[in-house]
């Protein structure tokens, strides 16, 4: 299998709170306030600690609380520039800023490809998945000038492809509706069988889908904002990641992969280990979405 040297957990003991930093928002029901790039969040504290981590979604941020930057945060902080933070060396700034969400794309698609060389159906593309494993993380592994000037899409594009032929196996035989991109705000899908459905990129913000079956079903990319899944079974889902999870509704009766814990806002949910850094939402990213 391919090497992946960094984890693809976001540790943020180990980051300079890059994701309060680098990324923008926009006053709305995600955030209380705007933040330009670039632009410390007022709540970031100097040992770039969030100061109101525990209580995100009451103080009107609870965007913050379904971002995941896979890992990569670390990874610029502690290889990309050896350990260096942006406070101590504030020249490091503008480039640490630039090459965070470069990094971001790549450590996504490394963890759907990882997620993917682990099926069983993948075998017949194991070799171009060890392939595109290695390449995604030597283009992670670049230097400040090379992740600044790296034209990611063409490589996300090829990824997507390739994420799409593994699922388009994984889910056959029997393989569900095709919802790729599916405008579905909203959708009554109440207790639906959607076993090895492609939900690929779909916007289901608010859809209801309490006792849906979705076991197999590929939901890379797909918008669960506000979705009910309360009894929903997520089992064997591809391409699930947790901000899904944490962006949707949930209770103690839904299903989830093997991995993926239960959000601790949902009725049932169990809270895990506090993190240091704040972190700025956004809707799935289109890293792998086609």
């Amino acid at each position: 299998m391919g090497v992946v040297h960094e984890p693809l957990t976001a540790d943020c003991s180990r980051c300079a709170g890059l994701c309060c930093v680098a990324l923008p928002f926009a006053a709305s029901a995600d955030f209380a306030v705007d933040k330009a790039a670039g632009t410390p969040c007022g709540h970031l504290q100097p040992d770039f600690r969030c100061g109101i981590h525990d209580g995100l979604r009451e103080a009107g941020y609870p965007g913050c609380t379904v971002f995941d930057c896979f890992g990569a945060g670390q990874r610029v902080v502690q290889v990309t520039f050896g350990g260096r933070d942006w406070r101590r060396h504030p020249e490091l700034a503008g480039p640490m800023f630039a090459v965070f969400p470069v990094v971001r794309v790549l450590h996504e698609l490394l963890r759907h490809l990882t997620e993917a060389r682990a099926l069983p159906a993948a075998a017949p593309f194991a070799a171009d998945l060890d392939a595109a494993l290695a390449e995604t993380d030597r283009l992670a592994a670049g230097t400040p000038d090379e992740l600044a000037a790296l034209d990611v899409e063409p490589h996300r594009r090829a990824v997507a492809d390739l994420l799409g032929r593994v699922s388009d196996l994984a889910r056959t035989p029997g393989r569900g509706p095709d919802r790729r991109g599916a405008q579905l705000l909203g959708a009554r899908l109440r207790g639906a069988d959607l076993r090895r459905a492609s939900f690929r990129g779909a916007l289901l913000v608010g859809a209801d889908l309490r006792g849906a079956d979705l076991r197999e079903a590929d939901l890379l990319g797909a918008d669960l904002r506000g979705a009910d899944l309360a009894g929903a079974d997520l089992r064997d889902a591809l391409f699930l990641t947790g901000p899904q999870l944490t962006a949707a509704r949930g209770d103690a009766a839904t299903r989830l992969p093997v991995g993926l814990p239960r959000p601790a806002h949902w009725e049932g949910g169990v809270r895990g280990p506090a993190k240091r850094g704040r972190r700025r939402a956004r809707r799935p990213t289109r890293s792998t979405r086609r």
